[in-house]
């Protein structure tokens, strides 16, 4: 019982520090690229230049983020969720084809959200942030 009020209470104080950071813009995520910088680094990216997918990817991974707090999900799964959103990420950049008319963050949202359904699915995440006690690993007991 007294792991659940401390975990509680972890997951409150590193909502309210995320929160905090937000709000005054410390360790915030890059802008993301306007249209302009996108296409110029889509362009480079296809002409073999590594640095501009690097910079694709920084300057988009607010987006993944965004995603994976829609989701809700709470500790060590929202780590989960961000790696593996940012390998939908990656994806997305690389399979991008910016001649279909579509901004880049409009299909990597899809990409990112079709790379961390299945681990949603898998680790049965809570939805809408509310965390449960069922992927702890070494709990005793169970809790009703």
């Amino acid at each position: 019982m007294i792991d659940i009020l401390f975990s509680a209470i972890f997951d409150g104080l590193n909502n309210l520090f995320l929160m905090l950071g937000y709000v005054s813009n410390v360790n915030s995520f890059p802008q993301p690229l306007n249209s302009e910088e996108e296409q110029h680094y889509v362009e480079a990216y296809r002409n073999g230049n590594e640095e501009a997918r690097n910079i694709l990817i920084e300057r988009n991974l607010r987006l993944v983020a965004h995603i994976v707090k829609k989701y809700g999900s709470c500790g060590s799964d929202s780590d989960d969720l961000i790696s593996i959103g940012t390998i939908g990420l990656i994806k997305a950049i690389s399979t991008f084809n910016m001649d279909k008319g579509t901004r880049l963050a409009t299909y990597a949202a899809r990409c990112i959200e079709n790379a961390i359904t299945p681990l949603r699915k898998q680790k049965s995440v809570a939805i809408a942030g509310n965390c449960t006690n069922s992927n702890h690993i070494g709990a005793v007991g169970v809790y009703y």
